[in-house]
């Protein structure tokens, strides 16, 4: 996706009663868990763990280590690199503080659930080592022991056998014959089943299995439940098999209930789908930022599908073409030709020589004429019969000859370059003093640029040359 189109997404947070800034540089959902990596202006790169949009806990890492929870959830989970138009979203609006770290289990143990403690725990395995981890999940365990809530204590353990590598010495936990019924039930028993029982551990299951349809359509439902709508068109997708037109006007409608229309289009976009061949709204975001005369982003946001735009948007291509600067053109030139064969009208060529017209006298007055022939080399091709491209190669053979100097001025004068034509006829006139033609176009190229007073010279200037001129002539 084109960068122009998109911005940081900044993050502030409260360590250690210092406020962190810093711009989010990674990030990645797990079922109920977002890491964002964030890049701050002073200390370095923190990563930053959400459990179900709370911030849990945060620190200053080197580097992700392999095998821990971040590791995985930067492989294996739904990733969003710093560009992508729905971060911003995901980042929570509230003001962030990362809690003490010796006081953390203690403020698990106040918001959490019993069942929900030793999963979360399993995430922070980059900022505890795993005996520090480990204490707290088996006060959970042996609790659930003591008070015969034999499927409780499995049902805490259970979960980390497939989120935690750090912590499978907890599965030894897991072994005794008591607990066999248990297993059965997780190995033998259908998802919507284990769902009742475990909604946590299967919210799980279904996202990392999330590429059968099965689970998937189990996650979304969960998702829905929740009203978790951005994971839920996360989810949508990256599921590149069902991006049907349908799905993406339900999908739409899901979106803008909490996201702006131009950050769904843009994650469209992003995630190689045309907008503007499927929802209206599109038409209805460009054609706004028109009124407002935001051109240029209008325009990258059509580059993408500049061969795939339907015959509708032809009024738009034609209004950005018209108004764009010359310079940004020549930054996108592809998507500009690619606009240009979008638009171009077979019987009216007269619309394509205005537009050549106009990209040359904006990059006329720019630029020298060298500078202005190099830039239009690559699109003489598309433009083979065009008068004004012939008189730009034309003007550049004159410009090294002194005697040429008129014509040349002439020429900048068709394209409104006075300046330029006022430097050729005074070369003119310096070579040919009493030769009132090049005196005659100064005070031409003087009046249209509503220099009056210096006009008026050249013309008493004129004048006198011409009447001296036919006295030589008559006697």
């Amino acid at each position: 996706m084109n960068r122009e189109r998109t911005m940081p997404t900044n993050i502030s947070f409260k360590s250690n009663r210092v406020i962190i800034n810093g711009v989010v540089v990674r990030a990645a959902i797990f079922a109920r868990f977002f890491v964002a990596e964030v890049q701050s202006e002073l200390n370095g790169n923190y990563y930053l763990i959400f459990y179900k949009n709370a911030l849990i806990y945060g620190e200053q890492l080197e580097k992700v280590l392999k095998g821990s929870f971040i590791a995985k959830m930067l492989k294996e989970g739904i990733v969003l690199d710093a560009q992508h138009p729905l971060l911003p979203v995901l980042i929570p609006s509230n003001a962030l503080s990362i809690p003490a770290k010796n006081k953390l289990f203690q403020h698990l143990e106040r918001n959490y659930s019993p069942l929900e403690i030793p999963c979360i725990s399993a995430a922070l395995d980059s900022f505890f080592s795993p005996e520090q981890l480990i204490k707290p999940i088996e006060t959970i365990f042996f609790h659930h022991r003591r008070n015969g809530s034999f499927f409780k204590a499995y049902q805490s353990i259970r979960i980390l056998t497939d989120l935690s590598p750090s912590l499978k010495k907890l599965n030894a936990l897991l072994q005794s014959r008591e607990y066999s019924a248990y297993s059965s039930f997780y190995s033998t028993s259908s998802l919507s089943e284990i769902q009742k029982k475990d909604p946590l551990y299967a919210e799980f299951h279904c996202f990392m299995k999330r590429k059968n349809t099965e689970y998937f359509q189990m996650l979304e439902k969960i998702l829905s439940n929740e009203n978790r709508d951005a994971e839920r068109l996360l989810l949508w997708i990256e599921d590149t098999g069902n991006r049907t037109h349908e799905s993406i006007k339900s999908q739409t409608e899901l979106a803008l209930k909490s996201i702006p229309l131009e950050n769904w289009i843009l994650a469209l976009t992003y995630a190689g789908m045309n907008p503007y061949k499927s929802l209206p709204e599109a038409r209805t975001f460009l054609e706004q930022l028109l009124r407002d005369e935001q051109y240029e982003k209008a325009a990258i946001a059509l580059f993408p599908f500049m061969d795939d735009l339907p015959a509708a948007y032809h009024s738009i291509l034609n209004e950005i073409w018209k108004q764009v600067d010359a310079e940004f053109v020549f930054a996108h030139l592809n998507e500009f030709l690619l606009l240009h064969q979008q638009v171009a009208q077979e019987n009216d060529p007269s619309q394509s020589e205005q537009r050549v017209l106009q990209l040359t006298t904006k990059l006329m007055e720019e630029h020298d004429l060298t500078v202005v022939c190099e830039k239009l080399k690559p699109i003489q091709k598309h433009f083979p019969h065009s008068l004004i491209l012939r008189k730009i190669n034309e003007m550049a053979s004159l410009i090294e000859n002194p005697d040429k100097m008129m014509e040349l001025g002439l020429f900048f004068a068709d394209f409104n370059q006075y300046d330029q034509a006022i430097e050729c006829f005074f070369w003119e006139m310096e070579l040919k003093p009493a030769d009132p033609a090049p005196v005659r176009q100064l005070y031409k190229m003087y009046q249209r640029k509503g220099m009056m007073d210096e006009a008026s010279a050249y013309q008493q200037i004129y004048t006198q040359l011409r009447s001296e001129q036919q006295s030589g002539l008559s006697s």
